[in-house]
């Protein structure tokens, strides 16, 4: 028999011998995640989030299964937000009825209007029809990147080397002759690395954390789940990340460099580096945190949605040929480390408080619509009559062909400007 124990007394910020507790029921878990860790917790408290969370306990005081909740005022309402869990065994009905029960009088206690939630599970019809079966529906506002690419980092350096692509091992060795060094960050260099993240911010467009959030995130996560490295050269510092490690996985959080000695390759480096303080973590997977979410539909689809991942060398891309811009640049980095593309269930919500809801519903629309008026003004600016009529003016040159087989089609498609899943052979 379960027995629901409230954050103040499992695993809260009061309570350190607690919150050790709790971290080490995480670490054990099959979904371990950082974002469910009591860091984190407190590291979103510390920015507008307010910490809460339920555990299970079996009869011998142990816990079974269990969340750690955020919640969050906007425009009149509170939201309830899991990331990246719950942690629980979603084969063991019981268990897991017993504890989303707990979440939702927790959440609604707490006066929220909905419990979102965004589970470690791959994008599987079996996994949708599971959260369907507990109340949950997909939500419009997922907050976690859905797609990203992970690569197996079990083995000695040499053999996780080799299934790196070749240029890339070039570019880490390339990084040593010209001697770029990484080190582990300590508290010293947080100023520097909050001007590389807010330089990296300006030139490709990212949204990026403060300074205060990011020196918050280094007293509470390290040493004991992350660490913060930092490449230099001749004593300048180029670039950092930030990578943490719970359990058997490893996620590249954060990074940022200079416009100084890029030809030296410091995020490779980096990158690198990051890999082996995984390893010597006892990690077996590093996961680089965020795509496209276009390319985990197109992975989706060629593994008929069976969750197990595509290679990034299955993928029917051109990489020569993909969009500028947003994650795209980003990708063209990471997958240059191999391993495969893993599309994730995305984030689902439950009603608490139906009209709380519905307003919510009502506020995500508008959003929507703003931002497609914003998209519309943006397009329109782009191209002009004038343009549009010069470009009708010119003679076409475009033939057709019919496409016989699938190597074809794929090849085709991945030329496209906006590739699809529905629109693959399979």
């Amino acid at each position: 028999m379960q027995k629901a124990i409230l954050e103040s007394q499992t695993y809260g910020a009061a309570n350190v011998v607690a919150a050790a507790r709790w971290d080490q029921f995480v670490a054990a878990h099959p979904y371990a995640h950082l974002l469910q860790t009591s860091g984190w917790g407190q590291l979103k408290q510390q920015f507008g989030w307010r910490e809460d969370g339920v555990a299970l306990l079996d009869a011998q005081g142990q816990v079974r299964a269990g969340a750690l909740l955020l919640l969050r005022g906007a425009a009149g309402l509170t939201i309830a937000y899991t990331p990246k869990g719950p942690l629980t065994d979603w084969s063991d009905r019981a268990l897991t009825t017993e504890l989303i029960a707990q979440m939702i009088e927790t959440s609604r206690r707490r006066g929220a209007a909905l419990l979102k939630i965004e589970p470690e599970l791959p994008d599987t019809p079996t996994n949708r029809a599971l959260l369907h079966s507990y109340g949950f529906q997909p939500s419009r506002q997922t907050i976690q990147p859905r797609s990203t690419t992970m690569i197996d980092i079990v083995g000695d350096e040499e053999t996780i080397l080799q299934r790196l692509k070749s240029k890339w091992r070039y570019n880490i060795r390339l990084a040593k002759r010209k001697e770029v060094v990484v080190r582990e960050a300590t508290p010293a260099d947080l100023p520097a690395i909050n001007a590389l993240m807010q330089v990296t911010g300006t030139r490709d467009g990212f949204a990026v954390h403060s300074a205060d959030y990011y020196t918050a995130a280094y007293h509470l996560l390290v040493p004991q789940h992350a660490v913060f490295l930092l490449a230099e050269y001749a004593g300048q510092p180029l670039a950092a990340i930030v990578v943490a490690a719970v359990g058997k996985t490893a996620w590249y959080l954060w990074g940022a460099s200079s416009d100084r000695e890029r030809n030296r390759m410091p995020n490779h480096a980096l990158q690198w580096a990051g890999i082996q303080w995984a390893r010597h973590r006892g990690a077996t997977v590093y996961d680089f945190w965020g795509i496209p979410d276009d390319i985990g539909k197109v992975a989706m689809g060629l593994t008929h949605g069976d969750g197990s991942g595509t290679s990034v060398d299955d993928l029917p891309l051109d990489l020569e040929h993909t969009p500028a811009g947003e994650l795209w640049g980003v990708y063209r980095f990471k997958q240059g480390f191999g391993g495969k593309v893993v599309r994730y269930v995305g984030a689902w919500d439950l009603p608490i408080n139906r009209l709380g809801y519905q307003i919510y519903t009502v506020g995500l629309t508008v959003r929507e619509k703003l931002l497609e008026i914003k998209q519309t003004i943006s397009s329109r600016d782009a191209h002009t009559p004038a343009s549009i009529a010069a470009h009708a003016a010119e003679p076409s040159s475009h033939t057709l062909q019919a496409i016989q087989t699938r190597s074809e089609w794929q090849t085709t498609l991945a030329a496209l400007p906006n590739p699809h899943v529905l629109q693959s052979w399979e």
